[in-house]
């Protein structure tokens, strides 16, 4: 791999082994808080929750490092497992279902998909999925992506995570957060640009301790916790659930693909067969371990390519040890009582502008498409459906049958599947050509 305008000092990958555990704990510490107020999990669990997903991220890097693709990249928490898990124990709160039997389910449906997963990486299969996800299907994939995961910020930031109406003081905070992390990200200077994210984040946390709630427990884990198996729930068996995990890890498995073909560029460096496979084996893997012991399941971060570009560090070792430090940081009980403490609406608010970069992303996919009366119908009809779905009350779909409920409740995984269809079935170029 090509060792790009760094220095192999030891001193050097250690700073920007620091730079690596940042970037890390800023794309998870949101995920265990905001998983654990939907589950309404005690504070002690949402610590040992935030416990498991450092340990575990660290851990899910350094497999990807030394037996997946064996390129820097992060190894996260999924913003698509992320958003259907979340869409998911909504819709059972909705319906009286007790959160932990919906969380047991969840890890069952997890723990399927990992092994489903690791069988198409077994198979070779990871590529052949990608022609069905096509760039049509994947813009729309991350514009309502966008959608689902910026309306949940907006309802942590505005303060209705746990009340019926908005709280002004948190309204007010969230909003002068994002003033501060925008124009830290367009107009500060590198460093201050590259870290706007955890900015926002600490200053966030300082104001809303000072002048909002200033009170706030340390309730630690036990170091038992972080192995304790099926720490969401019981193992239950939905139909309705474990159909919305597959559906869910297929449909994730294309961020091991996008990220492996855009990583190809950023190393100048071909990407085998094997390493596609070893890549997912890997991530079935990861998926496994998060259905056994509570975590939201892993891909790689296509994010990782911009944080590498914005840094120029493209060596192992930094990366390597980043992963070890944020491992260590989940070992060490008073840092996961401390940073579970983390405001939800702070989070939300600093991660709203994080995620706008999915919408552009979905533009950048279909930037020299051109659109015409008939051909807008790719991307409109399969959006605004699942829009729709997303902004119909969850309440609407309980008269549903309840093997299919989870997934036709989720405008996510529907409005994908109808682009997946539509891209697989209509011969677009025949309408780009009676059009024109």
């Amino acid at each position: 791999m090509a060792q790009k305008n760094f220095s192999p000092s030891l001193g050097r990958d250690a700073v920007a082994g620091i730079q690596w555990l940042l970037f890390m704990f800023a794309n998870t510490v949101v995920i265990p808080v905001s998983v654990g107020a939907a589950m309404h999990l005690s504070p002690v669990a949402v610590s040992g929750f935030m416990q498991r997903s450092f340990l575990f991220t660290g851990l899910a890097c350094l497999l990807q490092l030394l037996f997946g693709h064996k390129w820097p990249l992060m190894e996260g928490q999924s913003g698509v497992w992320w958003g259907v898990i979340l869409t998911v124990l909504t819709g059972a709160a909705e319906a009286g279902q007790p959160l932990l039997k919906a969380g047991g389910s969840l890890e069952m449906g997890i723990l399927a998909s990992g092994i489903l997963i690791m069988i198409f990486g077994a198979l070779g299969l990871g590529r052949f999925l990608r022609k069905f996800f096509t760039p049509m299907a994947m813009s729309v994939f991350l514009i309502l992506l966008a959608v689902q995961l910026i309306s949940i910020f907006f309802q942590g930031m505005v303060g209705l995570t746990h009340a019926k109406h908005i709280d002004v003081r948190i309204a007010a905070l969230s909003i002068a957060l994002i003033i501060l992390v925008v124009t830290l990200s367009l107009r500060g200077a590198r460093l201050l640009s590259n870290f706007a994210i955890l900015i926002g984040i600490a200053c966030g946390w300082i104001v809303y301790r000072i002048a909002i709630h200033p009170a706030a427990a340390l309730h630690t884990a036990p170091f038992a916790s972080l192995f304790t198996p099926f720490a969401w729930g019981k193992p239950s068996f939905q139909a309705g659930i474990l159909i919305t995990a597959l559906i869910t890890g297929l449909i994730n498995t294309t961020n091991t693909v996008t990220t492996i073909e855009n990583a190809q560029v950023l190393f100048s460096q071909k990407a085998t067969h094997r390493d596609y496979v070893r890549s997912f084996l890997v991530t079935g893997f990861n998926t496994v371990i998060a259905g056994l012991i509570g975590l939201v399941p892993y891909a790689p971060y296509t994010s990782s390519l911009g944080f590498l570009r914005s840094t120029q560090i493209f060596a192992k070792r930094p990366f390597a040890i980043g992963a070890v430090l944020f491992m260590l940081l989940g070992l060490i009980p008073v840092a996961g009582s401390f940073l579970a403490t983390l405001p939800v609406s702070v989070g939300d608010a600093v991660l709203l502008v994080a995620y706008l970069q999915l919408f552009g992303s979905a533009l950048q996919v279909i930037e020299n498409v051109t659109f015409d009366h008939k051909t807008i119908y790719r991307i409109a009809l399969p959006t605004l459906v699942g829009i729709a779905i997303y902004v119909t009350p969850a309440s609407a779909f309980l008269s549903i049958p309840s093997a299919v409920r989870s997934f036709v409740s989720s405008g996510l995984l529907v409005g994908v599947a109808v682009s997946v269809v539509m891209e697989n079935t209509i011969k677009w170029h025949r309408a780009e050509v009676t059009s024109a």
